[in-house]
């Protein structure tokens, strides 16, 4: 297994490992709209905005997670928000997500990145070090379907100490829908 943060000519095959994998999991509908909400991430948001891992097996991409930066005005630290991730179905159950999850969340460490922030599955990410937060801890972009899915993690080694203000987050990431 590789993993990489090298993905400049492979989007296609990143949007399509998304799509596929949310379609087989939460169905064509959402694999469509998981997948769009992809391809907008890499067309759109500038190189210091947007980090982007995968996990290669053969050469072929098994596993995508994206991380694009959220903006708190009223607070100087540097927060970056995870999703999607994607692990192919082959390669579910194996580590891959973790290992890949690890390795992304270490460049960011690497890279000077306070906090990242996730809403997913609780179970799934509190295993890389993320853990259940409020809205009063960290104000989401727009209004939450599942608060309790809204998770972070300190990148510095220390708590997670509250993040002030409002936050906006990138533009392929500003619909309702994804949240």
């Amino acid at each position: 297994m590789e993993l990489t943060s090298n993905f400049k000519e492979r989007g296609g095959e990143i949007v399509a490992l998304i799509t596929s994998t949310f379609a087989a999991s939460e169905g064509d509908a959402e694999g469509q709209l998981v997948g769009r909400m992809a391809a907008d991430i890499l067309a759109t948001v500038a190189k210091d905005d947007l980090l982007v891992f995968t996990a290669l097996e053969a050469g072929k991409i098994v596993g995508a997670i994206m991380f694009t930066r959220i903006s708190y005005p009223q607070d100087p630290r540097t927060v970056f928000v995870l999703s999607p991730v994607a692990i192919g179905a082959s390669h579910q159950g194996q580590g891959v997500g973790q290992q890949l999850l690890h390795y992304g969340l270490k460049h960011l460490r690497d890279a000077g990145v306070d906090v990242a922030l996730t809403y997913g599955n609780i179970k799934y990410y509190t295993k890389v070090g993320f853990a259940q937060i409020t809205d009063a801890q960290a104000q989401p972009p727009l209004p939450l379907r599942y608060p309790h899915g809204w998770l972070g993690q300190s990148l510095k080694g220390d708590g997670f100490a509250p993040l002030k203000g409002s936050s906006h987050c990138v533009e392929a990431l500003n619909d309702p829908a994804y949240w």
